[in-house]
């Protein structure tokens, strides 16, 4: 599960990063699709559970483990916006015909955008990779024969 998160987390990182930095926050939610199924695939991969509630769950994990790892690629976007954003001439109001907002607005705004895109994020990914787990048992977990525990003496 752990492996599986870190895995799909590395991804999510760079995905979110590019994502956010390069066009805007709310692109980072694009990447929860890929990143929750590949973290819940690959975690009935790794770990082969038994049935359809453990891998799901784990699947969720890992979701969640990775989402993690994108919540700090989107914090760093943010930084990343903020600082372009001082900028008055880059700011969306000029473009509306509206006075440019002042550093402190930009600041927040862009925190609580990264915030709330964010948590949806932890959310939608733990969701996939439920989903991306069950996806794993239904195409390749129940073909797999279980084995036996150890005989005890």
């Amino acid at each position: 599960m752990v492996k599986a998160g870190l895995i799909a987390g590395a991804g999510m990182f760079i995905l979110v990063l590019l994502a956010a930095a390069v066009f805007s926050p709310l692109c980072a939610l694009c990447v929860p699709l890929l990143a929750g199924i590949v973290a819940g695939y690959l975690t009935g991969r790794f770990e082969m559970p038994p049935d359809m509630k453990t891998v799901a769950t784990r699947g969720a994990y890992a979701g969640a483990i990775a989402a993690g790892l994108g919540i700090i690629a989107q914090m760093i976007a943010m930084v990343i916006n903020a600082l372009v954003m001082q900028n008055p001439q880059f700011q969306v109001n000029q473009m509306l015909g509206l006075p440019p907002a002042d550093p402190t607005t930009v600041w927040v705004g862009q925190f609580i955008a990264a915030c709330c895109v964010g948590l949806l994020n932890v959310a939608l990914t733990a969701g996939f990779g439920a989903a991306g787990g069950a996806i794993w048992f239904k195409t390749a977990g129940e073909s797999q024969t279980p084995t036996p525990p150890p005989a005890s003496v």
